[in-house]
């Protein structure tokens, strides 16, 4: 067993504090990564203070993950020590249903193994990417393009994902107008994943704060949801929205911006229940929908998409003794747009 440095949660409650975790040995199908960077995702902070459900302690989370191979096993011809690499949301899967098959992994029928907070092969909980090294099975890593700093490629992993899954699979493109609720972490990647895709993009945040940075970003319209004009104004205007809050909103007047065959889709997860009249659907046949992340195919055509048209998230770099403070100010929105933790720090 490797014994790493990392960042631990010891309670839902407790702050994040410097703690040591043990790596398994390096098996035959496995690779050894020196990360370099870990993002810092809204879902790790849901996650350790268990607005998602209980889970076991300690717990080190993170799942926007990049660095270098250190090692691979005897069976792993796909990478070699240096080799750019990088780890998403999940670190296996069961490999046989249809869903693994076909490439989506992430829609496993026995669930997929998460790359923090879940039942390892070996019964352990898996542990995160706030640490020096991870272990993972040499299918579940991605290769990180030579044209994408370090620290921009890793929230490409979940929040550049979470992004282009759904974009892809409902068709963004030339004439199709676009619709992104919010402007966060997740936002900003999906207005600039969009726009390179060719789509018409309006994004809807709650003020004009950071319209400047939205039509820098790609966006071709930028309109405040605080305004009670917005809603009434925009109605049966878009293709597809993409929703990336995390709260609660008015569902029934959100989707009536819908145009003819729209689609919502949620990819922010509100750790309540939402609360939606269904004749709200009825009208222009709407469709509500969810997307959970993307396969491993798919993620590294996300980063290649990324590289060959320019495309890096707008980072923030921390250490590791201001994890704590970077999560007060994920809650409170302060951050523009992604934080990304030095594990040299740790």
């Amino acid at each position: 067993m490797l014994t790493v440095k990392a960042f631990t949660a010891t309670s839902a409650t407790d702050p994040l504090a410097p703690a040591t975790i043990e790596r398994r040995d390096v098996g035959a199908h496995d690779v050894l990564i020196a990360i370099r960077y870990a993002g810092i995702c809204h879902s790790d902070i849901h996650t350790v203070r268990e607005e998602w459900g209980e889970i076991t302690f300690p717990q080190v989370v993170g799942h926007e993950i990049v660095g270098e191979v250190a090692e691979v096993g005897s069976g792993v011809t796909e990478f070699a020590v240096g080799d750019r690499v990088g780890v998403g949301c999940m670190v296996n899967s069961c490999r046989e249903c249809d869903a693994c098959k076909a490439g989506l992994e992430q829609y496993c029928a026995a669930g997929n193994t998460g790359t923090y907070a879940s039942v390892d092969h070996d019964g352990t909980i898996t542990q995160g990417g706030y640490s020096t090294h991870i272990v993972v099975d040499k299918d579940f890593v991605l290769r990180v393009p030579e044209s994408i700093p370090y620290e921009a490629a890793a929230p490409l992993l979940c929040a550049g994902i979470t992004t282009y899954s759904p974009l892809a699979h409902w068709n963004a493109g030339p004439g199709k107008r676009v619709a992104v609720v919010g402007m966060g972490g997740l936002g900003h990647m999906a207005v600039k994943i969009a726009a390179a895709m060719g789509a018409d993009v309006t994004v809807l945040s709650q003020t004009l704060s950071k319209q400047d940075d939205g039509l820098a970003f790609g966006a071709k319209h930028y309109y405040a949801t605080s305004d009670p004009k917005t809603l009434k104004d925009l109605r049966n205007s878009f293709d597809l929205v993409i929703n990336t809050v995390s709260a609660p909103l008015d569902f029934d007047g959100f989707v009536r911006l819908l145009a003819l065959d729209g689609v919502w889709v949620n990819v922010g997860a509100p750790a309540e229940p939402i609360s939606m009249r269904v004749f709200s659907l009825f009208n222009n046949r709407r469709s509500f929908a969810g997307s959970n992340i993307g396969g491993i195919a798919e993620t590294q055509e996300m980063l290649d998409f990324c590289a060959e048209h320019d495309i890096a998230p707008e980072v923030e770099v921390i250490g590791a003794d201001a994890i704590n403070d970077a999560y007060e100010r994920v809650l409170a929105s302060d951050v523009r747009y992604r934080f990304v933790i030095d594990t040299a720090t740790l």
